[in-house]
């Protein structure tokens, strides 16, 4: 097949369209997505099989509710996902001169409409009354969700979402119009998103692959005369690199830009709103031609201000081909790659000097790996990949980028060596501002994993330039920001505002008006009672005696900085801090923190299993309806093979395996030691336990008839599972276990709901105000 055409100059290229048939193919992702897919649309199956969620009948009844006069459009947009939407797809495709896409949207659609009607007559109808029946998985918003992922690598731009936005209204067509219910319109989404995703894996989709062809004619349309193209090593979610010779004897490096880099997506952006707290934000980069003239931009003004960096020689975009980056070749090794023999003190001092070029011209360079270090032949140090820098920074910035730079020459040569030579090339001012960003939640995990075999490379570092500059070790940053409190705020309004219609809003307010104040302030006390409990539990923790009094007070501030973090990461940081600031190293600081986690859920683990059996030999939980049938068998026996796979990985055998071995051999000695174990599983159970007679007390003063044993256990196991929920405090999930478990004990409705909610607010949420205080003074004392 002819791919050339005629340009507008005479010349003769790559035509566009050739261009993106060239660069049809398939990435691993997609079948990593295929995988999830597929296990989400499992989990909806298996949701079916059980008695309809009163808050998917609550989603249904207020979609019903749309005036009716907007009938006609929904009525519309539920075509779009039958035969008619299929054929108009296939014809506008075919009309465009896209067989291909044509033929994969027939055959996509068809297969979804079938396989859709097939999970009708295995499913059967989902009875609910006194509404109606209603199949599974909603036909419509399948094929809508099948064609527009498998149109979307076609088109460019904001186009691709359309197709989205398209499914969901179709969903919402088809619950208003009484055709389906919201779960079912989640899964023909699901349905429809996996058999896109197979087609891909099967026939390839453009934008997953990089021709030599395309790269070699972009190279030419920009004034290049490459004579051979060579394909360097390609790395996994990284962009593709070529080594180009050109007509004139110069060589080139290319850097092709497909799609934006993950660090610059929204799932990156979202880790770093949770996870990397008080940090300055990266540039924000659109586009991959945006990222590509970003990267060649701040190349060029570091290049001017002194540091030694590859000179750039283009950098271009060209209809339905990648972005290109072109610089000149620099031959060397990376610094990741040199012993730490090879690194002299001369050549310490170079990345030093260029790091401080790079903080006098404002420049963050916000990436300084050590593979982004080239040394040449003449032991000169060259910095690679501006793509995420920042010019005009600020201090804070540039504090950053020092701290990431120390930790990255760290695992090359040691944390005495990295350090001893920034002291002596560097003033102290900027060191000291290094030292407040070697923290965890400061510096990215691609920073923090460079040395594999040193868990605690940033905390060795951290302490060696605390001891050089003679300074204490930084204090606890609080991990909130505006940001994330507007956020917990908007989910916990949604949450607590969606709850009272499981049973209705004017009846919850009617019965915490009406309920008993003096259980009320029992609830409170037990939240308090809980900390103190807790803090007794890490006391049992710590081989080394811990002041009481300054703990207790430590753990009151854990109840702000763990309570309003996902996965209590703020509880799990302000105790390391603290143990650090009474003299512990890193390592066995960690330990600790580590051991009471694990203490305090193999204690829940243990009630939860013992207080389940007990509870259900007295009948107490009678309204309990526990799904049975071969899809559950099959489901449990997925996860269990799937749970093992992982276990055996080498992944899981190094991040899951060996350090819940670790965990338990401490568990094991700590036994050895009664006063320490009592302390540690004594004070856990106890948190455990008066948190639970918390949600108990909020439930006697507004339903007095109910066992408080039953309602205990139902409170640590919804406590431990909910708070498996990357939310801040478990929120949502940890109310929703909370309600099933009440429910399932024979509870109305209306008194769960209440209860669940009084609970919450007064014994989990009330104290991290006192917390916030209680923060601030222990950071003005230096205790954190």
């Amino acid at each position: 097949m002819d791919h050339t055409r005629p340009s507008p100059n005479g010349e003769r290229g790559i035509s566009p369209r050739s261009r993106l048939r060239l660069s049809i193919g398939r990435r691993p992702r997609d079948l990593a997505q295929l995988g999830l897919v597929g296990g989400l649309l499992v989990l909806s199956v298996l949701l079916v099989l059980v008695p309809v969620n009163p808050v998917e009948l609550a989603i249904y009844d207020q979609l019903g509710r749309i005036p009716a006069v907007s009938d006609p459009v929904w009525v519309v947009l539920r075509w779009c996902g039958t035969w008619a939407g299929i054929a108009a797809a296939t014809a506008v495709a075919a009309y465009s001169g896209w067989i291909r896409v044509a033929l994969l949207c027939a055959a996509a659609g068809s297969a979804t409409w079938a396989l859709a009607l097939v999970m009708h007559q295995v499913l059967g109808l989902r009875q609910v009354a006194p509404t109606g029946a209603f199949p599974f998985p909603a036909e419509e918003v399948a094929v809508v969700t099948v064609l527009a992922v498998i149109i979307a690598p076609y088109v460019g731009g904001y186009a691709r979402y359309a197709g989205w936005a398209l499914a969901v209204l179709v969903g919402v067509a088809v619950v208003h119009l009484g055709g389906h219910l919201p779960l079912a319109a989640v899964g023909g989404a699901l349905l429809g998103w996996g058999v896109g995703t197979l087609f891909h894996v099967v026939w390839g989709a453009p934008g997953r692959r990089v021709s030599d062809l395309v790269v070699r004619d972009e190279l030419e349309q920009a004034g290049l005369a490459p004579r051979s193209i060579l394909a360097l090593r390609h790395r996994f979610m990284e962009p593709r690199e070529f080594a180009v010779r050109t007509a004139d004897g110069a060589t080139l490096r290319v850097k092709v830009v497909r799609r934006m880099s993950r660090r610059a997506g929204a799932w990156y952006k979202l880790k770093r709103l949770l996870a990397l707290l008080d940090v300055q934000d990266e540039p924000r980069l659109s586009t991959p031609h945006h990222e590509v003239e970003h990267e060649a931009y701040v190349t060029l003004l570091a290049e001017r201000a002194g540091v030694r960096t590859p000179p750039v020689v283009l950098a271009c975009d060209v209809e339905h081909a990648p972005a290109l980056l072109v610089v000149r070749q620099v031959a060397g090794r990376r610094l990741s790659q040199l012993r730490a023999a090879e690194v002299d003190d001369e050549l310490l001092a170079e990345i030093w000097a260029q790091i401080a070029a790079l903080a006098r011209a404002r420049i963050a360079h916000h990436d300084l790996r050590a593979k982004n270090f080239l040394v040449d032949a003449q032991n000169r140090p060259w910095l690679l990949s501006f793509t995420f820098s920042h010019a005009g920074a600020g201090a804070a910035r540039c504090a950053r980028d020092l701290a990431e730079a120390l930790v990255s020459i760290a695992s090359v040569v040691g944390a005495e060596r990295a350090v001893s030579s920034a002291i002596r090339a560097l003033p102290a001012e900027q060191l000291e501002g290094a030292l407040r960003n070697l923290l965890p939640m400061a510096l990215p995990r691609r920073i923090r994993a460079q040395s594999p075999h040193g868990r605690f490379l940033m905390a060795e570092v951290r302490e060696a330039l605390a001891d050089g500059l003679g300074q204490p070790i930084p204090g606890f940053r609080s991990p909130v920001r505006p940001v994330t409190v507007i956020g917990l705020l908007l989910i916990g309004a949604a949450v607590y505002l969606l709850l009272p219609e499981l049973s209705s809003m004017d009846e919850v307010l009617l019965a915490a008006r009406h309920a008993n104040w003096g259980w009320l302030a029992v609830a409170v006390l037990t939240g308090f009672l809980a900390i103190v409990l807790s803090s007794i539990s890490v006391q049992g923790s710590s081989s080394t005696p811990l002041p009481f009094w300054r703990t207790l007070a430590v753990q009151v501030a854990a109840a702000f900085t763990g309570r309003t973090t996902p996965g209590g990461a703020g509880f799990f940081g302000i105790n390391v801090v603290y143990l650090e600031r009474l003299g512990l190293r890193r390592p066995l600081a960690v330990g600790v923190t580590l051991l009471n986690q694990a203490g305090t859920g193999a204690v829940a683990f243990a009630v939860a299993v013992v207080g389940v059996f007990a509870v259900g030999l007295s009948g107490t939980f009678t309204h309990l309806s526990i799904p049975t049938g071969w899809p559950v068998l099959v489901g449990a026996a997925a996860v269990l093979v799937l749970a093992a796979a992982v276990l055996a990985s080498p992944f899981g055998r190094r991040r899951i395996v060996a350090p819940s071995l670790e965990v338990g051999r401490e568990l094991l000695d700590t036994l050895r030691h009664p006063v320490r174990a009592v302390q540690l599983f004594g004070g856990a159970l106890g948190y455990l336990v008066v948190s639970g007679l918390g949600l108990a007390a909020s439930l006697a003063a507004l339903h007095p008839e109910f066992s408080w044993a039953a309602v205990t256990v139902v409170f640590i196991i919804g406590n431990t599972l909910g708070h498996l929920v990357p939310s801040p405090g478990g929120l949502g999930a940890v109310e929703a276990v909370l309600l099933a478990g009440l429910g399932a004990m024979g509870v109305p409705a209306t008194a769960a709901v209440t209860a669940v909610l009084l609970s919450r607010l007064l014994t989990y949420w009330l104290p991290v105000l006192p917390g916030i205080a209680m923060f601030r003074y222990l950071q003005h004392k230096g205790v954190i």
